[in-house]
């Protein structure tokens, strides 16, 4: 609903259709539409089914991530410019499938990180550009975010009013069907489905560290540490089993040869932060951090706790500049960002958009390099020493071994003990930029991709 209060903001959209394979939820929205525009839009429970109608020039896209490329190739091929929500992939073949459908096809395509349309960030950024913070090579990406167990593992029914065949979609079905509690948003750590937070909130902070060290390619070398822990101590049972399958704590180092960028996801909780520099620079001890850390040689620059605020500071971290957003004068970012984009549909003008196909990709490509570093390595569950040997033989720009000692303190907080329950170390993984694949591993080169269901296959960027 935030697109519809977007496109619904601009007065050139009128919102003609929705579709949602959840009949009920698809039905309530459409009631709510028709108060917002006067006409109510239908509903229908299959993306086809539109794709032909000469009424819709656009297709959004906010479902579940095994989703979205999908839509968005059949959606640029029938002719439509889209708005694909991050991440824009689930991998990242179907991220080099829609860098090459959007430039084969003509086609406008926005990502949904609306970091790019804030001036705080817009400004910030350009302040380090100019060298106000002196040389900056090593961004940090924070989720120190609050993610609480979904509930043990088992076979769930699935909504009535689900088309369960249609929502699976590209995914192979699950057996047994459902293994969560909750069917809607849960589905972000099951990674048949989603990425984890890496791949939930990272594509936002991560595109801003792309975007404030200038990188406009994929990194050379990944490394992940990364586990699923604590629940077991949160519900004081040894034997619980969380029926997620993704990260709730990560650290994925990424290697750019002459820049770094690192990206930490916390679930746990994270009141009361022993992190004295993170807690300096954010304000506080207490609660979430969502946000990136740019280190300077002359100071630091920090985007968060939103996309409207951004702040640099000296070395001796004191607060030099501050950066707003306010939406209230400027626009809320979601409307910015759709109007942005529907100021490029207007004008078959594929350079006003500030976040295209090849941008959306690279900032998902991120969290997959990640996390197929952690699952490769999901069995390598190892000591501290073992991980702190790793990190100090890999080529990065930040204080491995201090990283690691928070990560390890966090867990500590939280009643896991790491040297008994372990996090697990993936292989240190190479990539080519130019040929988009990993260097001498073919089980990580086979995780570029995924088995897709018959009639649901993303095409490679050579047969879009």
């Amino acid at each position: 609903m935030s697109h519809v209060g977007g496109f619904h903001h601009d007065p050139r959209t009128v919102i003609r259709v929705l579709v949602d394979v959840d009949s009920k939820v698809g039905e309530q929205q459409a009631d709510k539409v028709e108060k917002m525009q006067g006409t109510r839009p239908r509903v229908v429970g299959d993306v086809r089914e539109i794709l032909d109608s000469d009424d819709v020039q656009i297709v959004t896209c906010a479902t579940p991530n095994h989703w979205h490329a999908m839509i968005a190739v059949w959606a640029m091929q029938a002719g439509k410019d889209v708005y694909i929500e991050k991440p824009i992939s689930h991998n990242v073949h179907e991220g080099r499938a829609l860098v090459a459908a959007a430039q084969k096809y003509g086609r406008m395509f926005q990502t949904g990180t609306q970091c790019r349309s804030s001036l705080a960030c817009i400004e910030a950024m350009k302040f380090i550009a100019d060298g106000n913070i002196g040389e900056v090579n090593l961004a940090r990406g924070l989720c120190y975010k609050r993610r609480k167990s979904i509930g043990p593992l088992g076979n769930y029914p699935i909504p009535d009013n689900v088309d369960f065949d249609m929502w699976s979609g590209p995914a192979t079905f699950t057996d047994p069907k459902l293994t969560r509690q909750r069917f809607h948003y849960d589905w972000h750590w099951q990674r048949h489905y989603g990425n984890g937070d890496s791949g939930n909130q990272g594509p936002h902070q991560t595109d801003i560290a792309r975007w404030g060290l200038g990188l406009d390619r994929h990194p050379e070398s990944i490394l992940t540490y990364a586990g699923r822990l604590g629940y077991q101590a949160e519900r004081k049972d040894p034997t619980y089993q969380d029926a997620g399958d993704t990260a709730n704590t990560q650290v994925s180092i990424y290697d750019y040869g002459d820049k770094t960028i690192v990206f930490e996801t916390r679930g746990l909780s994270v009141n009361d932060s022993a992190d004295k520099e993170i807690n300096e620079l954010f304000g506080s001890n207490r609660g979430n951090k969502i946000g990136v850390v740019f280190y300077g040689s002359e100071g630091y620059v920090i985007q968060g706790p939103s996309y409207e605020t951004c702040r640099a500071f000296d070395l001796n971290k004191r607060e030099i500049r501050s950066f707003t957003h306010n939406s209230r004068e400027n626009g809320s970012l979601n409307n910015v960002h759709m109007s942005n984009f529907i100021d490029a549909v207007v004008a078959r003008d594929a350079s006003i958009l500030v976040a295209d196909a090849k941008c959306g990709h690279l900032s998902a490509a991120i969290a997959h390099h990640g996390n197929t570093s952690y699952y490769l390595g999901e069995e390598n569950r190892v000591s501290p020493d073992t991980i702190a040997a790793a990190v100090e033989k890999f080529a990065s720009r930040d204080d491995d071994a201090a990283t690691l000692e928070r990560t390890l303190q966090h867990l500590r907080d939280n009643g896991v003990d790491p040297e008994s329950d372990m996090l697990s170390l993936g292989p240190q993984l190479t990539f080519d930029v130019e040929s988009e694949r990993y260097t001498g591993n073919d089980a990580a080169n086979a995780m570029l991709t995924r088995e897709y269901r018959e009639g649901f296959e993303v095409p490679s960027p050579e047969d879009v």
